[in-house]
């Protein structure tokens, strides 16, 4: 396929640009005697602002034809907007650094399934996707090793610096992708002549097609009670003096990502063999492990099988989601704003988690507040499984010649 090599390279750079300085900021502020409260303000801003632009975001990409451009102008908007931290440090500064960031980066996301969409077509998707993801997931490792080697030997700013790196190599890279190699029609899910003033639009999706309504509503469920887990397990870990924080953090950010990358490999693979309704029902089943193993064993050495749970997961469903979405949105051409409105639901679920895991902390201990985040997601396998003949049928075989999954109504029995 051409432009393939450029693309996985594009991946592999994008991974340190798309969250900015990510990790780093909190630190970075702590250290110019930002308190907690202000640090989590600024986030909270840029993640709100994400969470709101990210389906918009999707509808963008399937109208347009400047794909790789809207790369590069997302690359240069996130450095630029995370250099306004170095230079100035005032709260409303780095109030407006967070929500650029947050916008630029929720353009990448849609802008990278929609080239690859648009390379491989649906029937290659899955696969290239995967192979996407595997270099992403690399690229994390990497992205994070380097800037905390830079960091600590030469201050923060060698963090500014590697970022501004990657974001010049993330452009390269997608502009040696062949503009010809995109075919942007395949790209928005129409491989056929379907006028396109017949697709569905906007979040209407999220309530015409069923499947992806449940599919949504379990990502959101699982999110609300995944994200919190890892930030409370470091408090927990970090409160007993069993662990160096910067040193920890380092460690778990290394841990899923490798297992992450196994992950993906995985992930293709299932999909030809047993379809995605399986591959995802792993990640469900994952989070209640990970949430008992978690309040039982609460240590420095714990951080192994509860990140290697966290990679099984995610590692699984960054393939297998995407993968799915194009396919229930194939002859829509909006498949890339559905890609945006599950990606919200999943965002909405991971804002709330650390409200909710914060809560039962403070009211029942850490150990209750992983029982219950992991619990959660006992909503997500009944959603998954009371639904399994529906979700069987829309989740099938990649080229299995099912029925189209979209034809059953939202109220439609399950």
């Amino acid at each position: 396929m051409p432009g393939q090599r450029p693309l996985e390279a594009l991946n592999f750079f994008i991974a340190d640009v798309q969250a900015g300085i990510g990790p780093f900021l909190g630190v970075f502020l702590q250290s110019l005697g930002w308190t907690t409260g202000a640090i989590g303000s600024v986030m909270t801003m840029g993640g709100v602002a994400g969470l709101l632009v990210t389906a918009p975001a999707g509808a963008v990409i399937d109208a347009t034809r400047a794909k790789r451009m809207a790369v590069v102008l997302s690359s240069l908007c996130t450095v630029l907007a995370s250099s306004i931290v170095w230079f100035t440090h005032s709260f409303t500064m780095v109030a407006i650094s967070q929500v650029a960031t947050a916008i630029a980066g929720a353009l990448i996301g849609p802008a990278i399934a929609g080239i690859t969409l648009g390379m491989a077509r649906a029937r290659g998707f899955d696969r290239q996707f995967g192979r996407n993801q595997v270099a992403n997931h690399a690229g994390n490792v990497i992205g994070a090793a380097l800037s905390g080697f830079i960091g600590w030997k030469f201050g923060f700013g060698g963090v500014f610096v590697v970022a501004g790196v990657f974001a010049a190599l993330s452009i390269g890279a997608v502009l040696l992708i062949p503009a010809k190699a995109i075919d942007h029609r395949a790209a928005r899910g129409l491989e056929t002549d379907t006028d396109d003033d017949h697709a569905p639009s906007g979040f209407s999706i999220l309530l015409t097609c069923r499947p992806l309504l449940l599919l949504a509503a379990a990502l959101a469920l699982f999110h609300l009670g995944n994200a919190a887990m890892l930030p409370l397990y470091g408090l927990a870990v970090v409160a007993g003096g069993q662990a160096d924080p910067s040193a920890f953090t380092a460690l778990t950010i290394i841990i899923a990502q490798l297992v992450m990358v196994v992950a993906s490999l995985v992930a293709m693979r299932m999909i030809r063999t047993t379809g995605y309704w399986w591959v995802i029902l792993i990640t469900f089943l994952a989070l209640p492990v990970r949430g008992l193993v978690a309040a039982l064993f609460i240590g420095h050495w714990g951080v192994y099988p509860v990140q290697m749970l966290d990679g099984i997961g995610a590692g699984l469903q960054s393939v297998a989601v995407p993968a799915l979405i194009a396919r229930l949105m194939q002859g829509t051409g909006r498949v890339n704003v559905a890609q945006g409105a599950v990606m919200t639901m999943q965002g909405l679920g991971a804002a709330l988690s650390p409200l909710l895991g914060g809560m039962m902390a403070q009211s029942i201990g850490y150990r209750g507040a992983f029982l219950v985040l992991g619990a959660i997601s006992i909503g997500s396998l009944a959603l998954w499984f009371l639904n399994r003949h529906q979700l069987h049928e829309a989740c099938g075989h990649p080229g299995s010649g099912k029925s189209d999954p979209r034809t059953v109504p939202a109220g439609g029995a399950a």
